[in-house]
């Protein structure tokens, strides 16, 4: 596992970085298939997303910052698995490292501290799908406890072809 980067500071994400948060996803939206979003998106049709993420609750929004306080270097996030209630013990869990930061520990110092700011609250599960081929990110999900529980074939079409998500599942 690559070392633990020093420098780096995970923190809250906030309004002040939706600029920085929206262009970091939306490399990801205009490369690859690791998102199913296929149009880049403005800050404003971002704002909603990021509010969704309250600094506190088990939704949460947090970033690695370095090299400055708005230099984002990646960001993990927890999200409504589902929105029907009985759902409420579930979250959704994603980790997106900025292209020129991989191969650092971010996404590993990201989920670690995910997982510890929800480790009071009233979860249960945690659930991450991995659009899939993605070998670092089932290598980073294995290695945080999350287990396949299996695959939807075909699930997604972007760039004129087919894509596989493995579902993970880990017991918080």
């Amino acid at each position: 596992m690559p070392s633990e980067p020093t420098e780096i500071q995970v923190r809250p994400g906030t309004e002040g970085d939706l600029a920085a948060l929206t262009d970091l996803y939306n490399h990801y939206v205009r490369e690859t298939a690791i998102t199913f979003d296929t149009a880049p998106f403005t800050p404003e049709e971002r704002r909603p997303w990021l509010l969704s993420h309250p600094v506190d609750g088990p939704h949460r929004l947090l970033v690695a910052t370095g090299a400055g306080p708005r230099r984002i270097l990646g960001y993990a996030t927890s999200s409504a698995y589902r929105t029907r209630p009985a759902y409420a013990t579930s979250v959704e869990t994603t980790v997106y490292v900025a292209p020129d930061a991989g191969r650092r520990g971010i996404g590993s110092l990201l989920y670690r501290s995910l997982f510890d700011a929800l480790a009071g609250e009233d979860l249960h599960r945690a659930y991450a799908g991995v659009a899939l081929p993605n070998e670092a990110s089932v290598r980073l999900h294995e290695r945080f406890g999350f287990r396949r529980a299996g695959t939807h074939r075909e699930v997604g079409r972007k760039f004129g072809r087919y894509w596989d998500v493995a579902w993970y599942e880990k017991e918080l």
